[in-house]
């Protein structure tokens, strides 16, 4: 199964989990708006390489008990505290990204409620002054009508989140190197799942409606910051301290992920056949050059301004071919071959554990096979588009893995902050006539983008999937799955794999 989500203002996080038993391929087509002006001389392939995709691979289980079982085993000295530390990272790294995808679809509800009712309040406003307030309630159901079932949602949010932080605390190690992992632990989860619920009571709508779910979410939050106070994670200069509090959180964070996560090295291809192109080029530019000099020799006789002036002509012409001669030939032998290798690494063994090939180029539309074409469903008003294409080819050793896992989450983080500069500044008005009256309202000028997903497995049909992302000049304003295609056994393995996070 494959997730789109929105990171912070310009970061898109593509997530998967995989089985690693066989060869994985995923291909992402972004289409850009060619009104933009994005080609390969704006920001070339290496440098949208390098500085807005990062990929990421972490150690994946749906055995959520298996920490506490460890747990207990730790504590009667018949497991290592290497792998108990190990186990617990898994366990809470799976929970912090299980609350923040949750949490998000719930503030992105929250703030369209939000909208609605400020939308709501100004009809209402502007019918007062015109004398027409009908006062039959509409308004009002129309803005609780995007935020159905949210308090449910919010509901079951706190009993998931409370139930694992519960069997968390319920075995806490008695061996000191093991009490204080589990303290950095449980210290960052509380301050995180407080943040993400405090997070949620901001957006929260007005209203009664919200007042009950409010409350319950505001004694989690009071609950969570007395149990580090009881606990004395954090000194009290720290706490008085949001900058220092958030420092701290962020390198708990790292100290969660970092026995999880696969260490990686970058190497890029085709460093010796650029270099053998190179000579070839030279090589061949200056032999038509030799014998241009030969032949010039030969006609002028001995060496005399005009002989001079015609050496000065061949070598300004191979400074010009040289290059252009270079250029094509490495282009032409480097077509369709990968440009970067990545190689996987077990954070605790340094055991290699898998390879993987990647690509990045601009596509024409044109250029694009028939099922990313029929996807894509471009009509005449879109036919600029740049596309931006990343491939990658992966294959992994299962059997090279830490005992008791089998699968990975890879997740591919999109920057698109770059795209932003390409943006025009500011906004305009757009005017509104209601009932006699004129309203204006200052509106952002967004582009569409389109997000085109294809991953291939062996053995299995390949799931093709369709985001719009809507873009302003200062955020993401909105990403929405609009089509998906294929892997119906594969996608229905994967919600089950997934079903227990959150």
């Amino acid at each position: 199964m494959i997730t789109v989500e929105r990171k912070d203002s310009f970061h898109l996080k593509v997530s998967r989990v995989l089985q690693e038993e066989t060869s994985h391929r995923l291909d992402l087509f972004l289409f850009v708006p060619g009104e933009l002006g994005l080609n390969e001389h704006v920001i070339s392939e290496d440098a949208f390489y390098y500085s807005a995709i990062h990929v990421k691979r972490t150690y994946y289980s749906d055995k959520h008990h298996l920490p506490l079982v460890l747990s207990r085993l730790a504590g009667r000295d018949r497991l290592s505290t290497g792998r108990y530390r190990l186990s617990l990272s898994l366990y809470a790294y799976q929970y912090v990204v299980a609350l923040e995808r949750a949490t998000q679809s719930l503030l992105d509800t929250a703030r369209g409620v939000q909208q609605a009712e400020r939308r709501t309040e100004s009809n209402e406003r502007a019918e007062s002054q015109a004398g027409e307030s009908k006062g039959d309630g509409t308004g009002e159901a129309q803005a609780r009508n995007p935020g159905t079932g949210l308090e449910e949602r919010l509901e079951e949010l706190c009993e998931l989140a409370q139930g694992i932080l519960r069997r968390l605390r319920r075995n806490q190690p008695s061996d000191e190197g093991l009490l204080k992992y589990y303290a950095n632990i449980d210290n960052y989860l509380s301050w995180f799942t407080e943040q993400r619920l405090l997070a949620l009571v901001a957006y929260l709508p007005r209203g009664r409606d919200y007042r009950t779910i409010r409350e319950r979410l505001l004694a989690i939050c009071e609950v969570e910051s007395a149990h580090r106070e009881r606990a004395e994670y954090n000194a009290s200069r720290v706490v008085r301290d949001p900058t220092r509090m958030s420092n701290k959180m962020r390198l708990l964070r790292r100290l969660i992920e970092y026995p999880v996560t696969l260490k990686q090295q970058t190497q890029e291809l085709g460093g010796a056949e650029q270099k053998a192109v190179k000579g070839l080029a030279t090589g061949v530019v200056m032999i038509f050059v030799s014998l241009g000099l030969l032949q010039a020799r030969d006609t002028v006789g001995n060496i005399t301004a005009l002989f001079v002036l015609a050496m000065a002509v061949l070598y300004a012409i191979r400074e010009v071919f040289k290059d252009d001669l270079r250029n094509t030939l490495w282009r032409w032998l480097r077509k369709g071959r990968p440009k970067w290798r990545r190689q996987y690494f077990d954070a605790t063994s340094n055991a290699l554990v898998g390879r993987q090939l990647e690509w990045f180029d601009y596509k024409r539309f044109g250029k694009l096979d028939e099922q990313i074409q029929r996807v894509r469903k471009r009509n005449v008003a879109q036919r600029e588009e740049v596309v931006l294409h990343y491939r990658s080819s992966s294959r992994m050793s299962p059997t090279r893995f830490l005992s008791g896992y089998e699968k990975t989450r890879e997740t591919v983080s999109l920057d698109l902050s770059q795209l932003t500069r390409l943006m025009d500044k500011g906004s305009h008005r757009v005017y509104q006539l209601k009932d006699g009256q004129v309203s204006r309202e200052s509106v952002e000028k967004r582009h569409l983008f389109n997000l085109v997903i294809r991953e291939e497995v062996a053995n299995a049909e390949p799931i093709l999937q369709r985001w719009k992302i809507v873009m302003s000049r200062s955020r993401i304003v909105d990403v929405v799955k609009v089509h998906q295609e294929g892997g119906r056994l594969a996608q229905g393995e994967a919600e089950g794999e997934e079903a227990p996070v959150l």
